[in-house]
């Protein structure tokens, strides 16, 4: 049995490599790039195995079953380098490297104009502040829940003219700052703000560049955020469904304007959120 599934990982990985993956309705657009998800086949569903277990470095990815195929749902950070990478994979407690391609992507410019200059340029007072939310943040993303099933599936959480593209290289006042994890839905202030899939709420807090914010656990490794809201609805800890107000959109934090920050977490990693709505949703 240990020999037939780890043949049918070295074949799957290797299908992989050499043909494009097939669409599927239940999971993310698949986009091996910088930024992107990766689909990667492990293998047959077994009836009565256990289902494997994989890691992207440290990071435990989310595995799911689509087709009668085990699927490994890699999120591929910004800072990802093209080239080859492995995927650790664990069955029947027996680990296996599992080879993969991550392709190279080159994203706009945006050069941005900040009328209040305290948002460019830190005070030591804020600069110590955005430290620790970094830190905080950074904490939040790695956070694991396991659960039998995490539905990827997502709905867009405002409805709204998509402004602020994913990955887009932003300067402000002529300076140049991370890239744009995340993409912008232009509403008005107070316009409702809503969970694109079930989850439970990890946190909310108020912090100096994102404003007030939410962030949704969808449960393995499968995190979303929403920014420069308004009015927050929700509380740590609080189940929700799909659908179900989070809060109202606004402009606190770092805006230009009222609207919605939407980014989505996978493995740690902030992925393009346009990748997990259907395409009846997603932009051109």
């Amino acid at each position: 049995m240990k020999k037939r599934l780890f043949g049918c990982l070295c074949a799957a990985a290797l299908l992989s490599l050499l043909t494009p993956s097939p669409a599927h309705a239940a999971l993310p657009k698949a986009a091996s790039i910088p930024g992107g998800v990766a689909l990667i086949f492990l293998g047959p569903v077994v009836p009565g195995s256990r289902q494997p277990r994989a890691w992207l470095g440290e990071q435990q990815v989310l595995v799911a079953s689509e087709g009668g195929q085990w699927v490994a749902v890699v999120g591929l950070a910004l800072d990802a380098s093209p080239g080859m990478h492995e995927l650790r994979v664990e069955v029947v407690g027996e680990t296996q490297a599992v080879p993969f391609k991550v392709d190279a992507k080159t994203y706009p410019e945006q050069r941005i104009t900040m009328k209040d200059s305290s948002k460019v340029q830190l005070s030591a007072s804020d600069l110590a502040r955005v430290e620790a939310e970094i830190e905080a943040i950074r904490r939040l993303k790695q956070h694991w829940r396991e659960t039998a099933g995490t539905d990827t599936a997502f709905v867009l959480p405002a409805q709204g003219r998509l402004t602020g593209r994913f990955g887009v290289r932003r300067f402000f006042n002529g300076e140049p700052r991370s890239p744009h994890a995340g993409f912008d839905i232009a509403v008005a202030r107070g316009a409702p703000v809503t969970a694109p899939a079930d989850g439970t709420v990890l946190a909310v807090d108020d912090y100096f560049f994102n404003g007030k914010t939410v962030f949704v656990d969808h449960g393995n490794g499968l995190i979303s955020m929403y920014c420069h809201l308004d009015q927050t609805n929700v509380q740590p800890g609080q189940a929700i469904g799909k659908g179900q107000r989070l809060g109202l959109a606004g402009m606190t934090g770092r805006a230009t304007g009222p609207h919605l920050h939407w980014s989505v977490i996978l493995n740690g990693a902030m992925v393009n959120p346009e990748l997990f709505v259907g395409s009846s949703t997603r932009s051109n």
